[in-house]
């Protein structure tokens, strides 16, 4: 009886290292899957990176928010890519210096919730409760005289909306 156990076991290993290896082989070679573009007239089309990379903007940024003030800040990065100012892709205005405060502190590199994913989802297909805003701040946490400076359009739960 023994020796048949030994037998399952080895032939349980032998098909799971081969579903490792397949799946790995899988995952390396996959094309990114595209994600719909925004619905304002955007050229731009978007994979799970993009998504994923905006919630994680999304969550360090607007944690605590409601899904329409998350959605609000994804809206920003989607309306300054399509104005062509601050890059050609989600990667470029994301990371472009000093833009947003969770690239400088670390906090970019947390893993977004459920929201958060929803709320990138959201803006990248063409939501966007700001209309149009290029820039966000929370005023309880900034004191950057040029934020201040800037016209206010619209508040959406503890951020302030610019163009």
């Amino acid at each position: 009886m023994n020796h048949f156990m030994s037998k399952n076991r080895w032939a349980a290993v032998i098909v799971t290292s081969f579903l490792v290896v397949a799946l790995a082989v899988n995952i390396a070679y996959a094309k990114p899957t595209p994600v719909p573009g925004p619905k304002r007239g955007s050229q731009h089309q978007f994979d799970k990176t993009d998504v994923m990379l905006l919630a994680r903007l999304v969550y360090g940024e607007a944690r605590g928010e409601s899904y329409t003030g998350q959605m609000a800040v994804a809206a920003v990065v989607v309306n300054r890519l399509q104005s062509g100012r601050f890059g050609s892709t989600i990667a470029d205005v994301v990371y472009e210096t000093d833009a947003f405060s969770v690239v400088n502190d670390g906090q970019i590199n947390l893993t977004p919730d459920d929201i958060a994913v929803k709320a990138a989802l959201g803006a990248l297909n063409g939501k966007d409760p700001t209309r149009g805003a290029l820039y966000y701040f929370n005023p309880a946490k900034t004191s950057n005289a040029w934020m201040w400076s800037r016209p206010v359009t619209g508040q959406i739960g503890s951020h302030l909306f610019m163009r």
